[in-house]
């Protein structure tokens, strides 16, 4: 089953990640007025070897609403430029203070912590810029900005963050850290598949099914995080194990037990395939990218 499945989820990688690689070096090509070093770290950041998972599910969320993956790229593109400038600053020694991130040095460590900074602002920037001016029509991009702004914002990601870095988990248990994944992991899954919705013209129905697909994901996803981050070695992660508990930070094995997290977030990935009904059956690659979130060791 699982080898099965790694090698659906390497065929979709391939069919779908690999147009989403290539835009994202065409839209860092920059051009005169960007510092050689900023672009530098521009594309070291955002290039960097990584799995795509949010811009793959606006591309399959768009297919799946009767859409086409180009029509889907621009929003894709944004996507993976507000989540990368997310990973740089949290890794800012202010922040999460990580060293290592998808295998490499993190943009501080290979750059300067003053360079870091830039670059996050320049990708939020230039991803807000990729939506309004590439996305058709205006009303659509209008739309589109105000999702993706509502996400990476302070009642979502940034208020996710804010009290994680608070430690308003450790103090008040699993609600408060479903809450705080809710927006600060969550929130983007469900951007990225309203985005592709909308592009893709899902009517009401269709992007429901995805905001509970979505919701159910998403909480998954950051339990399996959880999970590898207590079982799992800083080479396969491509980022320092263990973290979380060494900085006292609640996580779901903490508070549940790794056996009981683990059902926990099989039971999600059932519900979330289940709530794709009303999509079939072009919504396959949501299907195998949730059963990759849970079988996935990375």
């Amino acid at each position: 089953m699982v080898d099965s499945l790694r090698r659906s989820i390497e065929w979709y990688a391939h069919e779908v990640r690999g147009p989403i690689d290539a835009a994202l070096d065409r839209y860092t090509q920059l051009g005169d007025g960007c510092p050689a070093r900023l672009l530098e770290a521009i594309r070291y950041s955002l290039l960097s070897p990584g799995k795509r998972l949010r811009p793959m599910l606006v591309v399959m969320a768009a297919e799946a609403c009767g859409g086409t993956a180009d029509a889907a790229l621009p929003a894709a593109v944004a996507v993976e430029m507000v989540h990368t400038y997310s990973l740089v600053h949290d890794d800012l020694p202010a922040m999460d203070d990580d060293d290592l991130r998808r295998g490499r040095p993190t943009c501080h460590k290979a750059f300067d912590e003053a360079t870091a900074i830039l670059v996050g602002d320049a990708l939020l920037a230039l991803a807000f810029e990729t939506l309004a001016r590439d996305l058709h029509p205006p009303a659509l991009a209008a739309k589109c900005c105000a999702i993706l702004a509502r996400a990476a914002g302070a009642s979502e990601l940034v208020g996710g963050q804010a009290d994680d870095l608070a430690g308003v988990a450790a103090h008040a248990g699993v609600e408060a850290l479903e809450s705080i994944h809710r927006r600060k992991t969550g929130a983007m899954f469900l951007a990225s598949l309203e985005l592709g919705a909308r592009i893709g013209g899902g009517d009401g129905r269709q992007r429901a099914a995805l905001d509970v697909y979505g919701r159910k994901l998403g909480l998954a996803f950051q339990i399996t995080d959880d999970l590898l981050d207590v079982a799992g070695s800083t080479e396969a992660l491509g980022k320092r194990a263990g973290k979380d508990s060494e900085q006292g930070k609640l996580t779901f094995p903490g508070v549940l037990g790794a056996d009981e997290s683990r059902r926990r977030a099989e039971q999600l990935i059932d519900e979330a395939c289940q709530a794709l009904a009303p999509l079939a059956p072009r919504a396959e690659g949501l299907d195998v990218l949730a059963r990759y979130v849970l079988e996935r060791n990375h």
